[in-house]
């Protein structure tokens, strides 16, 4: 009763409510700022705490204070300066203390023995300032109000700490700040009840009640303001850092495009908005064609700035519905939700020339072409790996048709996908079941007709589908890497076997670009020639264009070691390659093979038959004998004879044969 008696009677009960005010606005901000020290460690933990005590000592100094001055003492009164300033010293460095013992965590009552800190510093400022109380009159303190108050503020303090730190009622943040309130306002009172004045003079000079509490919380919100400004601008900070942490999580970093996590995202919302509105999702795949090349030929910087000129055409095109990602590499993924099939056909029309515009690299314009693939939700799957599955299938089957760009998938891609697995298996059991041989096609002169020698072709024999064009199993077998073993066997059975021909015509064998890479040629020639005995002069090996495109300069290394040995070297398939004129001049060639298309088209193309006469002018200037493939005519034969062609070899002049049928013609010509 004397509490509350206190309280009601001895109080200004509006400058009580000013200071319970002060006081739920200062924890609120307390705590907001511990709870940033709870998430650092170290220094940042420390700047944290210090601030949080800041808060807090300001808001119990504050609550204090106008409390006092809202105290009726019966006579005038003023403060000193000094203990005033130590109260407020005292609150802020024993929060301080408390707060940093509670964060501790070097045992498991810290947050309690925090609190208890807390609540002695909350009674230390308390029984300060009211050192620095200043009144004509006697004044009597009664001790067992002042242990009470005492063992209130730290029981409070215990409890503010505890919820604050490991809290016993789950998701209440304004149970501490009532629980920081209570500590300081039950010390308050309770202390205020062990006071009693009684004046012995009347009169005096009086500070102003209401403007010394305004004062009072004028410098406390200052103080709390501070507080407030730091926590606001790492808040700022922090959701600006957590925007640059999602976009570099979401995005690509090189173009800019959303990256495969957001569009494996983009894909579930789209899925689940098309079943909402009956709609259909489009997802496409897109790999640009040749893209290593510019990165060989021209170099990665020069490919990471096509990258990011194709990436901005594609991001200027979309409309509403519709979403683009760089998913790696040169590999990209649309999506477009649609109703009618000619929203997505205009869209995959926009796709195609943002990706057909001619592209500008190293002060080059070069051509510029994508391979796209695309599958429909529901219609082609029911979850997004199957449908991205699905898209890609539809892509390599744009990428393998050069009739067309764009591919819509289709159940028979499926099955020629296992077809093409279980190929691959059978390819890498088809040697050591025997399941190869050579066949041999012959080469002729032009001029005489006379035997200049035989290419060596491979041919598969499975046991289930019969002969296997090498169209068919030289890419599998390049692309799993049993093209090494594979071409091991032809070179070492075609010298083998052209050594026991009585006549000495060479034999032309095939390296793959995988083969020059990867495998130690010349010390395989080596070995093989020695083993087999044939003579050098007599193996031709012929080379594609696309070897130099990997690795250039090991290429030259490779083919310039080859030749030291004596072994000729041809290059195949001359003119289909935009940088032919290039290779011939980084490599003394033996031989010039120009491809089947131009000896077949000459006698309808005006255009294949400047192509042939080209080839066979630069072979010409460059003293190097040129090869027609596919003569399949005698027209197309006396044509080369006319332009001057040395050599040719074509099913007109000769099939491949086995080595039982081929042999003999040799004999004959020898």
């Amino acid at each position: 009763m004397r509490i509350l008696s206190c309280l009601v009677v001895a109080h200004n009960l509006w400058l009580v409510l000013l200071a319970l005010l002060v006081g739920i606005a200062g924890s609120w901000v307390t705590f907001r700022l511990f709870r940033q020290a709870q998430a650092r460690q170290g220094r940042q933990r420390a700047g944290w705490v210090l601030l949080a005590s800041q808060a807090a000592g300001s808001s119990i100094w504050c609550m204090h204070f106008i409390a006092v001055v809202a105290y009726d003492a019966g006579a005038a009164f003023t403060f000193d300066p000094a203990w005033t300033m130590v109260s407020l010293f005292v609150a802020v460095t024993g929060c301080a203390y408390g707060f940093w013992i509670a964060l501790s965590n070097r045992f498991r009552a810290a947050p309690e023995m925090g609190g208890a800190v807390v609540g002695l510093a909350i009674s230390a400022m308390h029984y300060s300032g009211m050192l620095a109380f200043r009144i004509d009159g006697l004044i009597e303190w009664q001790a067992g109000y002042i242990l009470l108050s005492v063992a209130f503020a730290v029981f409070f303090g215990v409890l503010t700490l505890r919820q604050a730190v490991r809290p016993f009622v789950r998701e209440s943040g304004y149970l501490v700040v009532g629980l920081f309130v209570l500590a300081v306002v039950s010390l308050h009172f309770t202390g205020m009840a062990a006071f009693a004045v009684t004046p012995i003079a009347a009169g005096g000079e009086s500070i102003s009640a209401a403007l010394a509490a305004f004062a009072v919380v004028g410098v406390g919100m200052l103080v709390v303001g501070s507080g407030v400004i730091s926590y606001l601008l790492d808040e700022q900070a922090s959701q600006e850092t957590l925007r640059r942490l999602e976009h570099l999580a979401l995005h690509d970093a090189l173009t800019g495009l959303a990256n495969r996590p957001r569009a494996l995202a983009h894909l579930d919302g789209a899925f689940a908005q098309a079943d909402k509105s009956g709609e259909k999702v489009a997802v496409i795949g897109i790999d640009l064609d040749r893209f290593k090349e510019i990165n060989d030929v021209y170099g990665h910087k020069a490919g990471d700035d096509v990258l990011v000129t194709i990436s901005g055409r594609l991001a200027d095109l979309l409309r509403e519905g519709e979403f683009v990602a760089r998913i790696g590499g040169d590999e990209f993924m649309a999506v477009k939700r649609f109703s009618d099939h000619a929203s997505l056909d205009s869209f995959l029309v926009r796709l195609d020339a943002a990706l057909s515009m001619p592209l500008s690299v190293a002060g080059s314009a070069l051509p510029s072409t994508a391979s796209i693939g695309v599958a429909i939700y529901p219609d082609d799957g029911a979850d997004r790996e199957m449908l991205i599955c699905h898209a890609d299938m539809a892509m390599y089957q744009s990428k393998h048709d050069l009739s067309r760009r764009i591919s819509f998938y289709e159940q028979a891609m499926e099955r020629a996908t296992l077809e093409r697995f279980a190929l691959a298996q059978d390819l890498g059991r088809a040697l050591d079941l025997g399941q190869f041989t050579l066949h041999y096609q012959v080469q002729k002169s032009v001029a005489s007709g006379d035997i200049v020698g035989y290419e060596a072709l491979l041919r598969w024999n499975h046991p289930l589908q019969g002969s296997i064009s090498p169209a068919v199993f030289i890419p599998i077998a390049e692309e799993t890497g049993h093209i090494l073993a594979i071409g091991e066997w032809v070179l070492r059975t075609a010298c083998a076997e052209a050594a026991t021909w009585d006549a000495p015509h060479k034999v032309a064998v095939n390296l793959s670009p995988v083969q020059v890479i990867n495998a130690d040629i010349p010390g395989l020639l080596r070995a093989v020639l020695v083993e087999t005995g044939l003579s050098p002069k007599r193996l031709d090996l012929e080379i594609t264009e696309s070897t130099f495109i990997a690795d250039k300069a090991k290429a030259l290394r490779v083919l310039r070691q080859v030749k030291a040995l004596g072994v000729s070297l041809s290059i195949d398939d001359f003119g289909v390659g935009y940088s032919s004129f290039d290779t011939l001049r980084s490599f003394p060639f033996d031989k010039i093979k120009i491809d089947g298309c131009f000896t077949r088209d000459a006698d309808r193309s005006s255009e294949a038959r400047a192509i042939l006469r080209s080839v066979l002018a630069l072979g010409r200037s460059l003293g190097i004998p040129v090869l027609a493939e596919g003569v399949e005519t005698a027209d197309q034969l006396a044509r080369l004879r006319a332009e001057g062609c040395a050599e040719a070899q074509g099913y007109h002049l000769g099939k491949p044969m086995p080595m039982e049928r081929a042999r003999p013609i040799a004999m004959r010509a020898g």
